[in-house]
């Protein structure tokens, strides 16, 4: 398989790049876009917005699969040049806009595209235990606290958005209350989140769940990067070959 990866000079572009280099994974990165150029082995332009080199473009040729660590900014731009070359997406990138949003859901309707806010299977074992549980004890009160490293942009984490989500399917009616301060006492259908931005956390996110008289903790840990490099990677292979539409971690631990 060859990838064109999205954030070939980011933190998780390179883990991408490293795990590519070991042996068994059987893939290969043939070019890059990232903001930080640099045209070594593998060819790497700036943007989807400008004019290719014949070298990038010769190797994007080759490509079976775009693989997104980016922006989100960059969607719009990366989603109209899948779709020109019937590339298929996983898109890993989190913080989208309503429009960037919609962006990706017109292309889906021509080219596959793979779209988790976190790409770690554990992750999606930890929303489906969350959903069961939430489902079982109805009155009960939820938190959820997310915690990563002093780099990431976004809070909360599209991966703690996700998991209230999931939440609020088996709880119609649920509201966010997002980074609680101030006045006023917790509401019953609220589902709280806090979000810590420290050091060099790689990715925790703990779901609580309390009734009063009994307490429920769901936490998953991220010890090193290469774990959504390897997830982002599995989703690629899933992904060549599907028909257009949205696919997602349930639909791989489904397949």
């Amino acid at each position: 398989m060859n990838v064109l990866l999205c954030g070939y000079n980011g933190f998780m572009g390179r883990e991408v790049r490293r795990l590519a280099e070991k042996a068994g994974y059987g893939f290969d990165v043939v070019c890059g876009v990232d903001i930080v150029t640099d045209d070594g082995e593998v060819p790497c332009a700036g943007g989807f917005d400008g004019e290719f080199s014949e070298r990038f473009e010769a190797a994007a040729a080759k490509a079976d699969c775009i693989i997104d660590f980016s922006h989100h900014s960059l969607t719009p731009a990366l989603m109209g040049y899948a779709v020109s070359k019937g590339l298929p997406v996983v898109l890993c990138t989190t913080g989208q806009t309503q429009e960037e949003l919609d962006a990706v859901r017109c292309a889906s309707e021509k080219i596959p595209v793979f779209r988790s806010a976190n790409m770690s299977l554990g992750v999606a074992l930890l929303v489906e235990l969350a959903k069961k549980t939430a489902a079982s004890m109805p009155s009960a009160e939820i938190e959820i606290i997310e915690k990563h490293h002093d780099r990431k942009l976004d809070a909360p984490s599209g991966t703690a958005l996700k998991i209230a989500d999931e939440i609020g399917s088996v709880r119609p009616g649920t509201v966010l209350n997002c980074g609680r301060s101030g006045q006023g006492k917790r509401q019953p259908n609220e589902i709280g989140i806090s979000s810590v931005r420290i050091g060099n956390v790689v990715g925790e996110h703990e779901v609580i769940i309390s009734t009063g008289t009994e307490t429920i903790t769901l936490k998953h840990e991220a010890h090193s990067r290469a774990l959504f490099a390897e997830g982002a990677v599995t989703a690629a292979r899933f992904l060549v070959g599907k028909v257009p539409g949205m696919y997602d971690m349930k639909d791989m631990v489904g397949d």
